[in-house]
């Protein structure tokens, strides 16, 4: 039997554990990002670059294995969605982390009680991929029913942050925050729209 599984059985490959290695790697980044802005140390930021550099590998790694492979748990479709969404988490915070870099932002304080929400957001979707293996539809309804409700937040505390810049003077203040915030409703989108894929491989695969 195994000379038949090694030889002449199509080579399968565990892309549950494949996508979790990915969500866990973003809820790193994030993490990171939360950590950061809770104690107001900027120093902890300083491993974004190589573990955005590691999320990356990972990305290539399962978008190679899923093209070379005929058998996959679920259809092909749903993984590449999986795959280059997770990618979307750690590039729009790797591109959050950028614009720190360019406008010298010295705290990221302002923004703790949004990427506290955030990170809520990003171990929902890890616990809700860690699921997939049971084929439980439950469990994984309940993590992508607490993110789209926390997005709903995401959004509503970035509205009104903006809102209190605007009753600022310091233009240059209002432009450098604002985009700031903009790019962390982008991270908060991309959790989203995994959330969808996610829901829609558990759905397939019951």
């Amino acid at each position: 039997m195994s000379f038949i599984r090694k030889y002449l059985l199509p080579r399968e490959i565990d892309f549950n554990a494949a996508l979790l290695a990915q969500a866990k790697s973003g809820h790193l980044l994030i993490d990171t990002l939360h950590k950061a802005s809770s104690v107001g140390d900027k120093t902890i930021l300083n491993s974004i670059p190589a573990d955005a550099h590691i999320a990356y590998q990972l990305k290539k790694q399962n978008m190679s294995q899923l093209l070379s492979v005929f058998i996959t748990p679920y259809d092909k479709e749903s993984i590449y969605r999986m795959i280059t969404q997770l990618d979307w988490i750690a590039l729009s915070v790797k591109h959050f982390y950028l614009e720190i870099e360019a406008y010298e932002i010295h705290s990221l304080g302002d923004y703790e009680k949004i990427l506290a929400i955030i990170f809520e957001m990003a171990t929902a979707l890890v616990d809700g991929v860690a699921q997939l293996p049971e084929k439980k539809l439950q469990p994984i309804h309940l993590r992508i029913n607490q993110i789209y409700h926390e997005y709903d937040n995401v959004v509503k505390g970035c509205a009104h942050a903006t809102a209190g810049l605007l009753l600022q003077e310091d233009i240059k203040r209002i432009i450098r925050h604002k985009d700031m915030l903009l790019q962390l409703k982008e991270i908060a989108r991309r959790i989203h729209i995994s959330a969808n894929t996610l829901e829609d491989m558990a759905i397939k695969v019951l």
